[in-house]
């Protein structure tokens, strides 16, 4: 006896998506099913991107309904749609961006730009619409790293479109102003010039902004974080002390304004001699994975101190487009995909989706 729609459709919501741990029921992801005698055809639709992801839920599914008597055949078809999910009280998403992820740290040199800009390509490899702000006004460094030269346009005299690098919309203040010359400003000015980079760039439709916060936990950082409604953030440390203590000042920040930490990457975590293959930990050993679990939430990854790292963003080509299939890529790409499940297993914003109500006198 075949089996019938509605027996596949149980069987498919049942199913714990491996990589959130949900049933595929909660998630809503079940698109449509289509039962031809015993041939069974599943459309799912995902809330992250799962370019790779994808093919877990694929193997666990087709492994179920194969079990199933009367199952001929198994097709499983698997597409993804990221949501805007829920940021601080009392700010809404912004036009043309679905979530907002910050990535900061509690000082400067710890590799924080070099974690976006590869965070960021490694999300967009993953088959998502990906975006960079460098909101760093006095060192921007996105420009460099992406190698992209020109200034961005503007069809309205109002608005700027963002300049493209490796398929990132990208928006910076390098873009506006000489390469050597210093942005002499106070704190006011420069949270001003954050918020219109933000605003007034026409974002087409990304499913994450990544934001290269400036280091430190300063007025700048408090008031982007209490302006700019931010789907979560990570904290980017490396295993020394010094920059641990000012990581932990980033962790209060975020938590003092509602932003959500997503977890926490250890850069330079390591070191491979690049002749004898020795490995030492120059920086200390285990202070992200304490700190973390100090705070509750998650280390998303380790990262070495490797000379490639440096040289590829320095030349424009960073490590996860000059390296796609080398070891330190996969480990960019596994931060992402840890952040983008993170993301999607957040809290939906239903703001957006409610009619302004007007009341009139009649």
């Amino acid at each position: 006896m075949a089996i019938t729609d509605k027996e596949v459709e149980a069987l498919v919501r049942d199913l714990i998506d491996p990589n959130t741990g949900k049933s595929l029921g909660s998630a809503k992801a079940l698109r449509q099913v289509k039962v031809e005698g015993g041939a069974v055809t599943v459309d799912l639709v995902l809330g992250y991107p799962a370019r790779t992801l994808g093919a877990a839920v694929r193997e666990a599914l087709e492994a179920r309904l194969r079990e199933q008597a009367g199952v001929t055949g198994v097709t499983v078809q698997i597409d993804w749609r990221v949501k805007a999910h829920a940021v601080q009280a009392g700010l809404k998403p912004l036009t043309g961006i679905r979530n907002v992820i910050a990535v900061a740290s509690g000082k400067g040199g710890v590799g924080k730009s070099t974690t976006t800009v590869n965070l960021a390509l490694a999300l967009a490899a993953e088959g998502a619409r990906v975006g960079i702000l460098d909101a760093d006004i006095y060192g921007p460094s996105q420009p460099t790293m992406l190698g992209i030269n020109g200034r961005p346009e503007s069809a309205d005299g109002k608005t700027m479109l963002p300049l493209m690098g490796h398929g990132l919309q990208t928006m910076s203040v390098g873009y506006l102003i000489d390469q050597d010359q210093p942005m002499v400003w106070r704190g006011p000015m420069v949270t001003q010039a954050l918020e219109q980079l933000l605003r007034d760039t026409q974002w087409n439709d990304l499913d994450y902004l990544i934001v290269d916060m400036p280091p430190g936990t300063g007025d700048i950082q408090l008031t982007l974080a209490q302006k700019v409604p931010v789907t979560g953030a990570i904290i980017v440390t490396t295993p020394q002390d010094i920059a641990l203590l000012d990581a932990r000042k980033g962790f209060k920040m975020f938590e003092k304004v509602g932003v959500p930490i997503l977890g926490v990457v250890e850069n330079m975590s390591t070191h491979i001699c690049s002749r004898c293959g020795h490995e030492e930990h120059i920086f200390g050993a285990g202070g992200a994975a304490k700190m973390c679990a100090d705070f509750g939430t998650e280390l998303l990854g380790a990262l070495p101190l490797d000379i490639r790292i440096r040289e590829q963003t320095d030349s424009g080509k960073p490590t996860v487009v000059a390296e796609p299939e080398g070891p330190i890529t996969e480990t960019y790409r596994s931060i992402a995909r840890r952040v983008a499940i993170k993301v999607a297993l957040r809290s939906e914003d239903h703001a957006a989706k409610f009619p302004k109500i007007v009341v009139q006198n009649s």
